[in-house]
């Protein structure tokens, strides 16, 4: 099996169902065959991260997608952890948020961010847009194994 053609373990930190909805939606119509896990706070990604409490035999995500406004630590923080920690640090990390201000896009990218992508407000632009990262992350790019 090529690298390209391993499933991956993705692992999306999103608090909105809606767009927990969609992302799982364009795993679906896309025939992603990579398996997405969710978060859905920042504490919760960071016990999912850490196999902490319900997470002590979570596989170790292969991708991160992480909104930046999220309840109890936002996906700064936690993008500023995950870039700080020699355990999770190889992990890229794919900022997907409705925001598109400058200083979030500066701050992410800063805190090592590996890519910025807006939420497209378009069901079938998500879809695309999900795909599109799905595709690089998975058949472009070559991701540590480890």
């Amino acid at each position: 099996m090529t690298p390209a053609e391993r499933a991956i373990d993705v692992l999306l930190i999103e608090d909105d169902p809606g767009d927990e909805l969609i992302t799982r939606e364009a795993f679906e119509h896309n025939k992603i065959k990579n398996t997405l896990h969710v978060a859905h706070d920042g504490e919760e990604g960071l016990d999912f991260l850490y196999r902490r409490g319900a997470y002590t035999d979570a596989p170790r995500p292969d991708l991160v997608l992480l909104d930046l406004n999220l309840p109890k630590y936002d996906g700064r923080q936690l993008l500023e952890q995950i870039k700080s920690d020699p355990d999770l640090s190889h992990i890229p990390v794919v900022v997907l948020t409705t925001s598109s201000a400058e200083e979030d896009i500066l701050r992410s990218y800063k805190l090592h961010a590996n890519a910025y992508v807006t939420k497209p407000v378009d069901l079938d632009q998500f879809m695309n847009a999900v795909r599109q990262i799905d595709e690089f992350f998975v058949q472009v790019v070559r991701l540590p194994q480890f």
